[in-house]
């Protein structure tokens, strides 16, 4: 790209050397820097990319986007934020592309994965195409690829648009975390339908308060812009106190859903099942009798969502509810793990107080012996809610406190904090997971429900900075075939 067609009506302080003709890639990390490349020297919690500035013009930058000027053999722009600066180069390089798709973006406490997921698989089964950026990966339509964070830096986010757009896709799902969205992750991207799922505790060790963590989930919906001669809507959960909130976010339509109350989407006559889940659904194109393999009261909200988002871009009601017959449950949320064994073991992502008491409370209905619950927490992250979350757990007959990743907090801390929520006395504290689920499985009986949480879908620990091979499933599996 012309690097004047680039970094023209770029806010700048100063501009010292020649500028090249041309920039051939835009880089944060100077280790995937090339010949040609425009390096943003952008500031993060652990390193500087000022830092980094020298090694990116040894390895080809030849232009450095910097906050201060730097004694380099390169041109450099000396901006006032690289951050913002980089938003508006990374949006100009890659032309755009939000612009040119239809994008959706899930927040919430609870659901994210979930209500993201079956936008894209829905879309998928009507024959549409569609990419998907969250927790499990970059979905480019069926090519699941790897990614660091739920929400990613904001030069990956573009190119990932960039990407989806070149390969003929018009669709992109973005799972948005409050953290990407504080950060500006996002900043750039056009969204057409913001999705709110719920808000409970969760990250307040980054947020400090509910109230703060609240509003970064409403960056989302100011993200939506004021130009009203777009199509766009915000997809809110009534049954959730923050909605009014958020609905005064955004001047765009407001589209409801709820389990509890009349809404634009409602649920009536809920069946639950041991392997899917039926109700009336409620809409503005009528009554339709819908079926799901997904479990759970917080899998029909989720679906209620997720036909919410896509009846705002155009989707006939009529069309989501066949297809979501077919939508397979997300890996690693309530995720019945196959077995011979005369009991139901379930693996979920529930993290936070309000998911573990969903997760217990779906299963309840097909109790017929014991509910067997594993739960573990990270270490280094938010003790605050380490209490509540033992107190929901406590729902279950008998609880294994335990750890998901440790990182550089003790076992015996981290179990501890758990344990000051335990309502009964049926628990055990074990730090070591694998020891735990082991632990766990060697106390099931025929006819228990077992449920596996805190690790969802991710199939490591990380021990210290290390990533270690960790599986729920086949940990419990090992056990079965000794004892079953």
């Amino acid at each position: 790209m012309k690097t004047n067609e680039l970094i023209k009506d770029l806010s700048l302080i100063k501009q010292t050397g020649t500028l090249p003709e041309d920039i051939t890639a835009l880089e944060i990390d100077s280790r995937a820097v090339t010949d040609g490349t425009a390096f943003v020297c952008q500031k993060g919690y652990t390193v500087d990319g000022h830092d980094f500035a020298g090694q990116a013009v040894k390895n080809g930058a030849k232009l450095i986007i910097t906050e201060k000027e730097l004694e380099l053999e390169a041109c450099q722009i000396i901006v006032k934020d690289s951050a913002r600066a980089l938003a508006f180069l990374a949006d100009r390089f890659y032309g755009s592309p939000s612009e040119k798709m239809n994008v959706f973006g899930v927040t919430g406490t609870n659901g994210k994965t979930s209500v993201s997921n079956l936008i894209h698989e829905l879309i998928r089964k009507l024959g549409g195409r569609s990419a998907l950026s969250g927790t499990i990966g970059f979905d480019l339509d069926g090519d699941l690829r790897q990614s660091a964070n739920t929400t990613s830096d904001l030069l990956t986010t573009q190119k990932m648009i960039h990407t989806a757009k070149e390969q003929g896709i018009s669709n992109m799902i973005f799972e948005v975390s409050s953290h990407g969205l504080v950060e500006g992750r996002l900043w750039g991207v056009d969204f057409d339908v913001a999705v709110f799922t719920n808000l409970s505790h969760d990250h307040l060790d980054y947020h400090h308060t509910m109230e703060h963590y609240g509003y970064a989930k409403g960056l989302l919906f100011s993200q939506l812009g004021q130009d009203l001669t777009k199509q766009k809507a915000a997809v809110l959960n009534l049954d959730d106190e923050w909605f009014e909130r958020y609905a005064q976010m955004t001047p765009h339509e407001v589209i409801s859903y709820s389990m509890e109350k009349p809404a634009d989407f409602y649920a009536e006559d809920i069946q639950y099942m041991a392997d899917r889940t039926y109700y009336k659904l409620m809409s503005p194109e009528g009554a339709f009798d819908l079926e799901t393999q997904l479990l759970g009261t917080f899998n029909v909200s989720n679906t209620l969502a997720a036909i919410a988002a896509l009846y705002a871009k155009g989707y006939r009601v009529s069309d989501l509810v066949e297809a979501l017959k077919e939508v397979a449950p997300v890996s690693g949320r309530m995720q019945l793990v196959p077995t011979s064994a005369p009991l139901s073991i379930y693996i979920d992502y529930a993290h936070t107080p309000d998911a573990i008491e969903k997760a217990i409370k779906s299963v309840m209905p097909f109790k017929k012996n014991r509910i067997l619950f594993l739960i573990g927490t990270g270490g280094n992250r938010d003790k605050s809610k380490r209490p509540a979350m033992a107190k929901m757990a406590s729902l279950a007959d008998y609880v294994v406190l335990t750890t998901d990743d440790p990182r550089y907090e003790s076992y015996e801390s981290i179990t501890s904090d758990l344990e000051k929520g335990m309502e009964h006395k049926g628990y055990a504290c074990i730090g070591d997971r694998g020891e735990a689920v082991r632990h766990l499985m060697q106390q099931a009986e025929p006819d228990d429900i077992i449920i596996f949480a805190g690790k969802g879908h991710e199939d490591y620990q990380i021990i210290e900075n290390t990533k270690y091979p960790h599986s729920d499933s086949n940990i419990a599996l090992e056990v079965i075939a000794e004892r079953f």
